[in-house]
């Protein structure tokens, strides 16, 4: 995919009223610094148009950036994050929600896990979200460079098994660092967006 134009086109707070976009939009949801602004980054071809901070927490809006005046790339506030207070977690997650059950537009969400761990609760809890709204989530295992190559099936299954993923469940393991992955991760979302139908939720 080559990317000619990006734009950041809409920043919604928690009380703020969400774009009625007319183009596909991408979702992106992960913990607080597992990733998710430098896989943006990388799959906009920008190096720092998503924020990407050493602080977790640092995205607390859902951002949309409009990418070749095309579709959408919609970034999820980070979730997790302990020093954040339990009221303002759960506006965020009242936030998420709220956009994944009335975008008419979202096509697919993906859900990042970082390689090196298990998922945890709110993991868990994300994973269930998505597929409760229809969808189902499409997961990069991030922080890929941090293993050794003979650990990585492991963990891979792993990830599966811990969120109860299905058999078919797309997983792609991504670097951040060496970009591996990202053709991979490219590939479907131009499928997707030439496609144009929702990601729904295999039930069955």
């Amino acid at each position: 995919m080559i990317i000619r134009n990006v734009e950041l086109e809409t920043v919604c707070g928690i009380t703020s009223r969400l774009p009625e976009n007319t183009q596909p939009e991408i979702a992106f949801a992960g913990k607080s610094n597992v990733g998710k602004s430098s896989l943006i980054n990388g799959l906009m071809d920008r190096k720092s148009l998503a924020r990407t901070s050493s602080q977790p927490g640092k995205t607390q809006t859902i951002n949309f950036y409009h990418i070749n005046r095309a579709f959408y790339y919609v970034d999820l506030p980070g979730y997790g994050y302990a020093k954040v207070s339990q009221s303002v977690q759960a506006k965020w997650g009242t936030m998420v929600e709220r956009y994944l059950h009335h975008s008419k537009q979202l096509k697919a969400v993906f859900l990042l896990i970082d390689i090196r761990h298990a998922p945890g609760a709110n993991d868990k809890q994300m994973y269930q979200w998505i597929v409760q709204n229809g969808y189902e989530p499409i997961l990069i295992a991030t922080k890929l460079d941090k293993l050794k190559r003979s650990q990585v099936p492991k963990q891979l299954k792993l990830i599966r098994e811990e969120l109860g993923a299905l058999p078919n469940a797309r997983l792609f393991p991504f670097s951040a660092e060496t970009k591996q992955g990202r053709e991979e991760i490219w590939a479907l979302i131009e499928a997707l967006v030439a496609d144009g139908t929702n990601e729904e939720a295999v039930t069955e």
